[in-house]
């Protein structure tokens, strides 16, 4: 993407000239995880197609558009939707939105996504608080502690306090868009991945890049090829997310009420 930095201002300037909030946090929401938005007050959504240089969701579930509101007392920025480099885009055009919320003054971001389990302790419907992950989509920059040591302290308090059950590990972001194979996933475990999906990897490298702090959870849609037997649908990672995502939006309303910002 040319001239990266002038159209993520322009971006900016048309947001800032169209809503009235200015959050210090933003959230995205992956594949049936766009519940948390129904708590939300005050809120002003733009369409990623009418905001100018924006790429535009082509993945079933994510609606595809930014909402600026108040979550309890906090404004946020909610993500309705992302951009996978399976889907054409180029890294930078899957990260262009982060560009955008740093001009507009985001500090924290939490990143959540739909994705597959490798941990056979896990079970669908499981969430996971990101420690770490591993990049199998191209080179990355330091990233000695990509998800923030005090954020995820401040969910595992919360969620402890909510009585909310949750596992933490380690997200392996693939490339796509095919479902991984049996002997992949073999792969994957003895390298230490609890979890496999399409995205998030990205997003928290350009995050760190930019200076913003990162929090991710995944919600464990489906087991990964060899381990479920049945073969995989979007469909059902939908329902799965969709069930979870509830529990997720709980969890994750709390988390932001105590954030700076």
């Amino acid at each position: 993407m040319e001239h990266l930095y002038e159209k993520a201002q322009e971006s900016a300037e048309y947001i800032k000239a169209h809503t009235t909030k200015r959050p210090k946090i933003a959230v995205v929401l992956g594949s049936g995880l766009g519940n948390l938005t129904a708590d939300f007050t005050e809120a002003e959504e733009l369409l990623y197609k009418d905001i100018p240089n924006f790429p535009v969701s082509t993945v079933a579930g994510h609606k595809g558009a930014l909402l600026a509101g108040k979550l309890g007392e906090k404004e946020v920025y909610a993500l309705e939707g992302r951009f996978h480099f399976y889907e054409g885009y180029s890294m930078k055009e899957v990260c262009y939105p982060f560009y955008v919320l740093k001009l507009l003054g985001v500090e924290q971001v939490v990143l959540t996504n739909a994705c597959g389990g490798i941990n056979r302790e896990f079970a669908p419907g499981t969430l996971m608080l990101l420690t770490d992950f591993i990049n199998m989509m191209g080179t990355n920059p330091d990233m000695t502690e990509p998800y923030s040591l005090e954020l995820r302290n401040l969910a595992k308090q919360t969620a402890d306090e909510l009585g909310i059950s949750y596992k933490e590990g380690v997200y392996l972001g693939f490339m796509g868009p095919c479902y991984e194979t049996a002997a992949e996933i073999r792969a994957f475990a003895g390298m230490g991945a609890d979890a496999v999906g399409m995205s998030t990897v990205p997003e928290t490298m350009v995050c760190n890049y930019l200076g913003m702090k990162v929090l991710a959870v995944s919600c464990i849609t489906n087991m990964a090829t060899g381990i479920q037997t049945v073969k995989h649908s979007h469909a059902r990672v939908l329902e799965i997310a969709n069930r979870a995502g509830e529990t997720l939006c709980r969890w994750l309303g709390a988390v932001i009420q105590k954030m700076e910002g």
